[in-house]
């Protein structure tokens, strides 16, 4: 699912590009009342303006929706991964009883009688 929404991500911001490239200026509006041939165009004179932005509003909104999700799927899969490490490193509990005959336990007595 990661890998799907990543590639409509890719398409989303491609196309986003190509839409805010192609849409005119506010300096082209001044031409195109003195007859600079926008109105023969497919969309009409103001059609094409109101259709292209509209599009890359629906884009725009598109791609900080998928950007927001493909965050917190990024970064669920950083603290699962991470997790999954501390589980790893984690070293086994041993337990290990003392035997009696490794400390050498004197008795208070003994170590008065000891001179200094």
């Amino acid at each position: 699912m990661y890998e799907i929404l990543l590639v409509v991500y890719l398409v989303v911001a491609l196309a986003l590009v190509g839409m805010v490239l192609i849409q005119q200026g506010k300096g082209a509006d001044m031409g195109s009342s003195f007859g600079a041939g926008a109105s023969g165009t497919v969309f009409g004179s103001s059609g094409a303006g109101n259709f292209m932005t509209k599009t890359t509003t629906i884009l725009a909104t598109i791609f900080f929706v998928l950007s927001i999700v493909l965050g917190n799927l990024t970064a669920n899969q950083i603290k699962k991964s991470d997790e999954w490490e501390n589980l790893e490193a984690a070293p086994a509990v041993e337990t290990v009883t003392p035997a009696d005959s490794d400390v050498p336990v004197t008795s208070t007595k003994e170590q008065s009688d000891v001179p200094n």
